[in-house]
């Protein structure tokens, strides 16, 4: 995994968690899910540390999840990744109830989900929450136009409303000319396209999406990719996306959330991830990442700053604070000296030399030297 895509979200539209009293949209208190006949009798071995491996063996039951918390802004990309069977299926579906925690809490914007009765309950998926899933899901013997108008047929919306409504979407999402194909005449991107469009055309407030992209081909999965990132630039949706691919978790998120043995291993925005991995799980993850393709010239410019490392020099050119590093190297090689790095308005937020961005580009290394400490100021989430 050398090349990790460039990211594309935007957490400055994000609120920070604790900042300005913003309360989180979708809030996991202490999710523990067991699966087996008596899933309580194993709670008291999970508070004595014992692993996953060792309860199957003993008592026959599955750990999916242990004490698992979570805080997702409203607006927010959040990125779930971790090998097989690391429990991000299970987490993603514990967030709309299609399993039911063995303990813990879950609340969408204030709503007690666990405490909702099943009519409630199917209000809640019909309205605030759509899904997308792995294998499309898609109805065999129904055209485009109808699987994406399926979930307002669920919420009894007239069929001259919902046609209108679906029609738009299969727009939306590039589907136009394909309304009445059946899902066995579309290419498996084009399945996709149909599931997000169906997800998207009942305007819910959080979308799911379970390793949405997994099945398809490497360049019809990029370019779902940059679908569901200029989708979320328009509709600002509050987006959980489930992944076993860094490179995916690095160009989609605002912030990734790492798994491991159904235990979270660590939080935090890409630019962290990669440069302040909590152990030597996430380090494994990170290690051949690109990091020129992943820090951001806003990112180099902090660090910079607070390393004493930033000059005063004349600039010789421009770059936006969006720029990848390996960007801004390019543009301060183009014009033999450093640049100015501006925000989307137009204001210089500070000047970046070579000197700053190569220390930035090889910080891991000294951080790897050190013992696998972090040895410098910590970068700040994406601009």
């Amino acid at each position: 995994m050398a090349d990790a895509a460039p990211a594309t979200g935007a957490p400055d539209r994000v609120a920070a968690l604790g900042e300005a009293g913003a309360a989180p949209h979708l809030l996991a208190r202490h999710l523990t899910k067991v699966f087996g006949p008596n899933p309580a009798s194993v709670l008291p071995l999970l508070e004595q540390g014992v692993d996953k491996d060792e309860i199957l063996a003993r008592t026959g039951h599955t750990v999916g999840l242990h004490d698992v918390s979570i805080e997702v802004a409203r607006g927010e990309t959040f990125v779930v990744m971790g090998l097989s069977g690391s429990g991000k299926s299970t987490l993603v579906r514990c967030l709309n109830r299609l399993i039911d925690p063995t303990v813990g809490t879950l609340e969408l914007d204030g709503t007690d989900l666990l405490g909702l009765g099943l009519r409630a309950l199917r209000e809640v998926r019909r309205h605030r929450i759509g899904m997308v899933f792995q294998r499309f899901a898609l109805l065999p013997h129904r055209n485009v136009i109808d699987n994406v108008g399926f979930g307002l047929r669920v919420q009894g919306v007239p069929r001259s409303e919902r046609t209108r409504r679906a029609g738009a979407w299969v727009e939306r999402v590039g589907l136009t000319g394909y309304e009445h194909a059946l899902p066995r005449e579309l290419s498996g991107g084009m399945q996709q396209r149909v599931g997000l469009a169906r997800a998207l055309c009942t305007d819910p407030e959080v979308l799911l999406l379970d390793e949405a992209f997994s099945a398809l081909d490497p360049l019809i999965r990029r370019e779902m990719q940059g679908e569901l990132a200029r989708l979320q630039r328009e509709l600002v949706k509050t987006v959980v996306f489930i992944t076993h691919d860094l490179d995916e978790a690095l160009r989609l998120g605002d912030r990734i959330a790492i798994l491991k043995d159904g235990r979270l291993v660590q939080v935090g925005t890409p630019v962290e991830i990669v440069t302040r991995p909590a152990d030597d799980y996430v380090r494994a993850f990170v290690e051949d990442v690109d990091r020129a393709r992943v820090l951001r010239a806003s990112d180099a410019l902090a660090f910079a700053a607070a390393s004493g490392t930033s000059g005063a020099a004349q600039p010789a050119g421009t770059v936006d604070a969006h720029a990848t590093l390996g960007e801004a190297l390019a543009a301060i090689a183009a014009g033999g000296g450093p640049v100015r790095v501006t925000a989307a308005d137009g204001r210089t937020l500070g000047v970046l030399d070579a000197t700053a961005a190569l220390l930035a580009l090889t910080e891991r290394e000294r951080d790897r030297h050190a013992g696998g400490a972090a040895s410098g100021p910590p970068l700040p989430r994406r601009p």
